[in-house]
């Protein structure tokens, strides 16, 4: 009630403040708030305002103002900041003549046609696009009179493009029976979906509105896309098809967030005066959404200047003839290429189910495009690392001096020597094999020297994001003796169709670590790609002890491969590791022997090694 109150009372003490020069009955200002209680759409926002009429009622002052003009634009003001619908609205109109809707007269074809071809705007774009501006939605009665003409004229030309773009950005004005119609054309025949609901507040009753499961000429279907093109004057019942087309998923929306309108406003006289209440006597209530478009308008799904949404549309059309290529090709490339070919071959089938569904009828840029058919690609596979990628181009090497090299390892290479002798080694990514060859020295000289004359060691992964599997063999064969070659793992090439057998090198730079003092691994879910595949082989081996979280699951490097002639590009995996016995890491990681929270992983290690070298003395 307070809230009403603030409507209603300040209004009746204006003269007491303001005005002395003119006077209006008293009970004024009550009929209009009876006007509003009585029609407006949304009730729910006038709780309290009866008890506050009634106690207006018993004011008796006589409002004093200068003229009626003033006194609608206060109060105005006031029910708009009250209700927060600006919508509301008082004018003083003593020479206001209801407009009365127009009916269509009876024309000769001649006619008619000349007025349908000057209200509608029909053109077919280069790539077969229709193009369609209508300026007003036309209601029920008016269709039907004119239905077979706009067929002709204009539906049946419409029908063989293979995209429309839907011109709603100068529509103001329309009738709600409408919505229905237009909308029907681009949904099934049967069954029939429940589109809209309309709540009229005068009768207190709410009409559900369906699609037509029977229509004059053919519908444009559910799988051609549909561009509706919106500006911040498009209003009232072409909100509500924008609206209702968008949530039916069906419209992709381009332009201006749209005016916020109404389904239906009506200007109320004031009892026997000059003064009108405009008030929406009916709201749209979206059954998908559960709101409506009203008030805060319809936000397009691509919003740009009003005079930039129809180049915008045309290259989001542009687009969408290319995607079903896009997607054919990605399913190909990745039945053909990826490491594992079952599931290569199961993503393949369920990547063109997606698209045969429609899962990408909406996409309205490349970027949009790749984002849905990477997460469509992890979803299925569940595999991280087979996504679009960019198509990067390689950095030459640098061509770095002896001194260069030195800073930089000090930089990626981490040590230290804690209690009872238990070296420490960090590093953060892998290396190419034939690049760490060349300054191999140079590492074990500043790094690897500083650590293997402890007596056991911690090997930090717990931030290495992986990097090329070169250089597992050589960086494994440290931990392993010269006089035995050990198989470490065998690489499956889905793309070559070879198997790799990777083994222990019989020959290494610098001093070995061997294979019996202790070897613990800190490991994080960050730990990925070739740290996972270091990891796994020494898990397998049981050469080292395992502590942190499970890894990450991602995959040997993958490789690029660009889609058909696009710039569209795959990263996709083709090497996995030895299967014969078991999943080996990829997709799933690597579960730890000592499961711990990463940041715990380097004090648990230190604990175990110590409680160990106590114990020995």
């Amino acid at each position: 009630m307070a809230k009403a109150f603030i409507l209603i009372a300040p209004l009746l003490l204006l003269g007491n403040v303001f005005f002395i020069n003119a006077s209006f009955p008293p009970d004024l200002i009550i009929d209009m708030a009876k006007i509003v209680m009585d029609n407006y759409c949304s009730p729910e926002k006038l709780v309290g305002m009866k008890e506050a009429i009634e106690a207006a009622g018993s004011n008796t002052e006589v409002l004093n103002i200068p003229d009626a003009e003033s006194l609608a634009q206060v109060l105005s003001a006031g029910v708009q900041t009250t209700v927060s619908d600006p919508r509301l609205m008082v004018s003083y109109e003593p020479d206001y003549v209801p407009a009365v809707p127009p009916q269509m007269p009876p024309l000769p074809p001649e006619q008619l046609i000349a007025v349908l071809q000057t209200s509608i705007k029909l053109d077919i774009l280069e790539g077969n696009t229709g193009y369609l501006r209508i300026d007003n939605i036309l209601g029920e009665e008016v269709a039907e009179k004119v239905g077979p003409l706009l067929l002709d004229l204009v539906w049946n030309k419409i029908l063989p493009t293979s995209a429309l773009i839907f011109d709603l950005r100068y529509t103001s004005s329309g009738d709600i029976s409408g919505v229905p119609y237009i909308v029907s054309y681009f949904t099934e025949a049967e069954p029939p979906i429940h589109i809209d609901s309309v709540y009229d507040r005068p009768s207190n009753t709410t009409t559900k509105l369906f699609s037509m499961s029977s229509l004059l000429g053919d519908r444009y279907g559910l799988t051609k896309p549909l561009i509706i093109l919106t500006s911040r004057t498009t209003k009232g019942i072409a909100e509500d098809v924008a609206y209702c087309l968008q949530n039916l998923k069906r419209a992709t929306i381009v332009g201006e967030k749209t005016a916020g309108g109404s389904v239906r406003v009506e200007k109320i006289k004031v009892a026997d005066t000059g003064f009108y209440v405009t008030v929406p006597t009916a709201k749209s209530i979206n059954p998908v959404t559960g709101g409506t478009w009203e008030v805060t308008g319809v936000t397009p799904d691509v919003e740009v200047n009003a005079e930039d949404a129809l180049a915008t549309a045309i290259k989001i059309v542009n687009l969408r003839t290319q995607v079903p290529a896009i997607i054919e090709g990605a399913a190909t490339l990745i039945a053909d290429n990826y490491a594992f070919e079952d599931v290569g071959a199961s993503v393949a089938e369920q990547l063109k189910g997606l698209l045969a569904q429609g899962e990408y009828n909406m996409v309205v840029s490349k970027e949009s495009l790749e984002a849905k058919l990477s997460a469509d690609l992890k979803t299925l596979s569940g595999d991280k690392s087979l996504v679009t990628t960019k198509n990067t181009p390689v950095l030459p090497p640098m061509d770095y001096t002896p001194e260069m090299y030195i800073e930089l390892i000090k930089v990626s290479f981490h040590t230290d020597i804690f209690e009872n002798n238990i070296g420490y080694l960090r590093f953060d990514m892998f290396g190419d094999f034939e690049e760490v060859k060349a300054i191999a020295q140079i590492i074990v000289e500043h790094v690897w020297n500083k650590v293997v004359n402890t007596d056991a060691m911690i090997v930090d992964l717990r931030n290495n994001i992986g990097g090329p599997t070169t250089a597992i063999a050589g960086f494994c064969s440290y931990f392993f003796d010269a006089d035995k070659q050990v198989l470490l793992d065998k690489l499956y090439d889905r793309s070559t169709g070879t198997t790799t057998e990777l083994q222990t090198l019989p020959q290494l730079t610098g001093t070995r670590y061997g294979s019996k003092k202790s070897l613990i691994i800190l490991t994080s879910a960050a730990t990925a790609g070739a740290a996972e595949e270091f990891v796994y082989i020494m898990k397998k081996l049981g050469r080292a002890m395992i502590i942190g979280e499970t890894t990450s699951g991602a995959s040997h490097p993958p490789q690029t491969f660009a889609v058909g002639d696009t710039d569209v590009f795959l990263s996709i995996p083709t090497v996995h590791s030895d299967t014969s016995a078991g999943p080996a890491w990829e997709r799933a990681g690597i579960a730890p022997h000592i499961p711990v929270p990463a940041a715990a992983a380097l004090d648990a290690a230190k604990a175990i090694f110590n409680k160990h070298f106590t114990g020995q003395k």
